[in-house]
């Protein structure tokens, strides 16, 4: 529900319209705190709805795992519930310094924090022994700490054209911007999403234990390579975002191209690792995490949402369903169909990003920061001139 902010924010930067930025990380708040407080049920109910999903005995439905497990998550989830308010917090913080390229404090601010993280959990869960009850609670203090300290980066006068205060203005055209944040959710979520319900398939095999746990190490290998694919979405992103604000199509293009050779470098970087390693590590290997930022910052999220119904949930997780049980292949069938659904959605996005006619993203970009700088502003479509048809 933060993602919104990348596109705003990005493009507000290249436009010059840098006072608007105050407004809309505090309408990107209000927005992800009330999408925490709707959460907060889920967590505090846990238990009971992992316990619908088992069977009589003492397996789950979609998981085969132990019963016990869900008073356990249930116990967990309720302990963490501090942390889902601190995400709520942190992602539009993190959207707005990405937006000005300020990164190298908010580097710091983590480092510190995840050197902080590991050293308690350390000495009072590895030590100590109190288990995933001061997981959680250590979780929760580092988690604020890194809040509080980007906080109080954000007020101390470092951003004096676009941090002004709080202003009322921010309670203004909240269903549009929501309008826009769930686009932005909704095309991220269901790529999240899609693995999970990869999991739940696998669950479903004959010996689940032991194909989720094949699963579960074939997406925590890829997961090595997206961390490193994260660390250029952002670049992408705001790049692509600020060129387009700024009216320079030719540059937004440039760093499309950019973009995509890049991570085709890391895929063929990661392929050669795994392939050279192959007797411990997944074979497979897919990333599209750059080009998908480049049309977070294009303001393609609608677009993209619906590329990933049809890439995901109609083609990818079909084909592995048919691999893995249809064809007896387990948890390499449907991991093939992951990968096949993760394929088409990179080709798709690509043969999107090529086709399209920056000089006119880059108008449509300049005609949005106008209607959201005024102070009669209304939502932008997110949905007009993704292509040329």
């Amino acid at each position: 529900m933060g993602s919104a902010l990348e596109t705003l924010c990005g493009q507000a930067v290249g436009a010059g319209q840098v006072d608007m930025l105050g407004i809309y990380i505090q309408r990107s708040w209000i927005i992800c705190g009330a999408t925490a407080l709707a959460l907060v049920p889920t967590y505090v109910f846990t238990t009971p709805i992992v316990q619908a999903l088992h069977q009589p005995a003492t397996t789950s439905v979609a998981l085969h795992q132990p019963a016990t497990i869900s008073v356990v998550a249930g116990r967990y989830t309720r302990w963490v519930i501090p942390q889902l308010f601190a995400y709520a917090a942190n992602f539009p913080l993190q959207k707005f310094l990405q937006a000005q390229s300020k990164v190298w404090a908010m580097t710091f601010i983590s480092g510190v924090g995840l050197a902080l993280h590991a050293a308690l959990n350390y000495i009072f869960v590895t030590r100590l022994g109190h288990g995933l009850f001061g997981a959680a609670m250590i979780g929760n203090v580092t988690w604020w700490i890194i809040i509080l300290a980007q906080l109080a980066y954000l007020v101390s006068g470092c951003f004096p054209e676009a941090w002004k205060g709080f202003s009322m203005l921010a309670f203004s055209n909240i269903a549009a911007f929501v309008k826009l944040s769930l686009a932005s959710a909704a095309m991220l979520c269901l790529e999240v999403w899609y693995y999970t319900a990869v999991l739940i398939l696998v669950g479903l095999l004959k010996n689940a234990q032991l194909e989720v746990d094949i699963m579960s190490v074939c997406i925590n290998y890829q997961l090595w390579a997206v961390m490193v694919a994260l660390g250029l979405n952002g670049a992408v992103s705001v790049r692509v975002s600020n060129e387009l604000g700024a009216n320079k199509p030719k540059a937004a293009r440039f760093s499309v191209i950019m973009a995509v050779s890049t991570s085709a470098a890391i895929g063929a970087v990661f392929l050669a690792v795994f392939l050279a390693w192959r007797t411990e590590l997944p074979r497979v290997f897919s990333d599209n995490d750059e080009v998908v930022s480049v049309a977070i910052g294009a303001g393609w999220q609608t677009l993209v949402a619906f590329i990933n119904i049809g890439c995901y949930y109609l083609v990818g997780i079909p084909l592995g369903f048919l691999f893995g049980f249809k064809l007896k292949l387990g948890a390499l069938g449907i991991w093939a169909g992951m990968s096949i659904g993760t394929l088409l959605q990179t080709v798709v996005l690509l043969i999107i990003c090529f086709r399209t006619k920056w000089k006119k993203q880059a108008m449509l970009a300049e005609g949005r920061i106008r209607e959201w700088g005024g102070s009669s502003e209304t939502l932008p479509a997110v949905t007009d001139g993704s292509i040329d048809r």
